[in-house]
């Protein structure tokens, strides 16, 4: 009698979109880019066939199986190759596969692992750390957001809110002024109130529209509130500066003068010739001869508080959480919000004829493993998220010294490797143990181009190939269809840092000095005993646990775009039936518009990281913001021209209002431009 077919798991981070696969299958596995060409039976065996979406992927591309060895990969004739550990698989060669090794198929780096493991307990959450809405601070504390149930009460007895009527799929206006509560109306709202709402309030102004044809929902009156807020906790000062590029300015579409610019006629008219100059070379002689240039976190804001003043963003923005948002029977959009502070219940309606929704991203990602050790000890100060308000960690080993573990190997944790170093400047006896779940032999590759790696960090000035922004990656895209934008992201994306020098050193220095240690596993669980944490990892060929120790545990995973995780997202998703994209975020035009909420007399868009796996990559950058808001603002311009080209009769029911915005020419925008640098108002 034949035993059961062996089954193993396959684990990697999405080079896309960093979230976690886990699928368990029996053997054989084919992996390949899609199912032509891979076989459904091997011996009698039926196949199980993983699909790794990406170009950098052959069609059938390695075969994982078994022989009276044990466990083997073989690769196909691939065009890149398969590498196990680092080191290329020989083709058509049955090369061993050991419980834990890796495997790097183009730009997925897969854990596989087989036979018993520890379980690690099942966090009771979805391992995310959600934003208090009265903060905007990661809370640890927060439960995950509820789903909008229109019309259901809550235990205080306080009328239900959203009302009963928000259950329809259009809501008639009569019916909101029913309900006793304020009903206003405005032309243009921007759901979020955050950069990306900022971005396309500031392309509307500068196109005519008026401040008080405009409103901006939020519960942080600076737009850039919540962002600050990620950047100070994720070790990234006011003085440092940020992983952006020069002309990438929210608070100027232009781009000119960038932040070099600014910055350097800064240091210029105070005498600091070498700096000033040592600005525009870094910008001319980038990345061949100088190191890419980025601006200081507090040059951003302040440049952002300047524009904001400008525009008239007080005047525009309105606090407010949004709930629900709905069509209306005459085609434009009603939002229904909470005005609630204190306690006191006050809830309103805006009802517009355009809508533009930049809700950022919803929370942080979280390990499995270090929130069941949260929920078991009750310890949030040992075990800590990046992105979380956590100062007491670095002032704790400034006193006492210590060992710190990191997991995750993206720009913040370049950050935090940052933060301990310039720790132990006060207090030597600080060490720093680096856990990544697999080594990274060599970086993404597409086409001729293929990333610098080292000490397992994979480089890229920016979070994206620069041509993703406006150059031919940026064309490729937009012309792509979904499931070939799914491919390009995977091969452009994944877990990269920034290419600095001073970091590079910082690396070298501590790697070499012997303070700073990279290690490779599987996490199985997380404990405390006595006065350390013990990481649990398993090692290759079941020869047993690993241990470490540390006094703090950092986890540097990053941020979570999911729709499901933002209530409004999830309402407006469920109650429409709207698609997705391949990678799960709204699936939104090359002019970011959400077509299927499209109504007789209004539009709503769409921007930043929800909207990641459609026309444009860097949808969550600054650049991108203001990409996405552009194309919208342009594409209210072009369907005002049609209707203003058509017959009174057959659009009756159309306002015959106009919202007030003009399409920018040359003359137009150079006068803009002009009023920018004289910080006059744009209309």
């Amino acid at each position: 009698m034949n035993s059961a077919p062996l089954r193993i798991q396959l684990s990697w981070d999405d080079p896309a979109t960093g979230d976690r696969r886990e699928p368990r299958l029996t053997l054989p596995i084919a992996l390949g880019r899609d199912f032509n060409g891979m076989p459904t039976e091997i011996q009698g065996h039926p196949v199980s066939r993983m699909v790794l979406n990406s170009l950098e992927v052959s069609r059938f591309h390695a075969l994982i199986d078994q022989d009276s060895g044990g466990l083997v990969v073989i690769d196909q004739n691939s065009r890149n190759g398969s590498f196990l550990n680092g080191t290329r698989v020989v083709v058509n060669n049955r090369t061993s596969l050991a419980n834990g090794d890796t495997l790097q198929i183009g730009p997925y780096q897969i854990s596989v692992n087989f036979g018993a493991r520890t379980q690690v307990p099942a966090p009771s959450g979805n391992s995310q750390i959600f934003f208090n809405p009265n903060t905007q601070l990661p809370d640890p504390s927060q439960p995950p957001p509820q789903p909008v149930i229109p019309g259901r009460g809550n235990p205080a007895g306080h009328p239900s809110f959203p009302p009963p009527v928000f259950q329809a799929s259009e809501v008639a206006v009569q019916d909101l002024h029913a309900t006793g509560l304020p009903v206003d109306e405005v032309d243009y709202v921007a759901v979020g109130a955050g950069l990306g709402s900022f971005v396309w309030v500031d392309f509307l102004r500068i196109y005519g529209v008026k401040s008080s044809q405009i409103a901006a929902l939020g519960i942080e009156a600076q737009p850039y509130s919540r962002y600050k807020q990620l950047c100070l906790s994720s070790q990234i000062p006011l003085h440092e500066r940020l992983r952006s590029n020069s002309d990438s300015c929210p608070d100027n579409i232009w781009g000119w003068p960038s932040y070099a610019l600014r910055e350097a006629w800064h240091d210029l008219v105070r005498g600091r010739l070498g700096e000033a100059f040592g600005y525009l070379w870094q910008v001319f002689a980038e990345p061949t001869f100088a190191q890419t240039y980025t601006p200081r976190a507090g040059n951003v804001f302040d440049s952002l508080d300047r524009e904001a003043k400008r525009i008239g963003w007080e005047q525009i923005f309105r606090y407010g959480s949004v709930r629900s948002i709905r069509k209306t029977t005459d085609g434009r959009y009603c939002i229904a919000y909470s005005r609630t502070r204190s306690g006191r219940r006050d809830h309103a309606f805006l009802v517009a004829r355009y809508v533009h929704i930049a809700t950022g991203y919803p929370a942080i990602k979280f390990l499995p493993d270090l929130q069941a050790y949260r929920e078991k000890t009750n310890d949030f100060k040992s075990v800590v998220n990046a992105y979380e308000p956590h100062d007491h960690v670095y002032e704790q080993l400034e006193r006492c010294g210590g060992t710190v573990l990191i997991r995750g190997r993206g720009i913040v944790a370049s950050r935090i490797v940052q933060r301990v170093y310039e720790a132990r400047k006060h207090n030597p006896q600080i060490w720093l143990v680096h856990l990544m779940r697999s080594p990274k032999p060599q970086g993404n590759k597409f086409g001729k181009s293929q990333r610098l790696v080292k000490h397992h960090y994979e480089f890229q000035p920016f979070n994206w190939p620069k041509a993703c922004w406006g150059g031919e990656l940026r064309a490729t895209l937009e012309k792509a269809d979904p499931q070939q934008r799914q491919r390009l992201i995977a091969d452009w994306g994944g877990t990269t840092t920034a290419d600095r020098r001073d970091w590079k050193r910082i690396v070298e220095e501590g790697v070499n000095q012997g303070w700073y240690k990279i290690e490779f596993g599987e996490v199985e669980r997380v404990e405390r005993e006595q006065d350390c944490i013990i990481t649990y990892i398993q090692e290759k060929k079941f020869k047993g646990q690993m241990r470490l120790e540390a006094d703090f545990i950092i986890d540097a995973t990053g941020l979570d775009a999911k729709v499901t995780a933002n209530p409004l997202l999830n309402d407006l998703v469920t109650h429409y039936n709207l698609p997705l994209n391949p990678l799960g975020r709204l699936s939104v035009s090359n002019d970011f518009e959400l077509v299927e909420m499209r109504g007789s007399r209004g539009r709503m868009y769409a921007a930043g990281a929800i909207t990641l796996g459609g026309p444009y990559a860097a949808v969550d950058s600054f650049l991108g913001l203001q990409y996405a808001a552009l194309q919208s603002v342009d594409a209210i311009c072009a369907s005002l021209r049609q209707r203003q080209g058509r017959t009174q009769q057959r659009f009756a029911i159309a306002s015959t209002k106009a919202p007030g915005i003009g399409r920018l020419n040359l003359a137009g925008s150079s006068v803009q431009w002009l009023k920018w640098i004289a910080n006059q108002s744009p209309c």
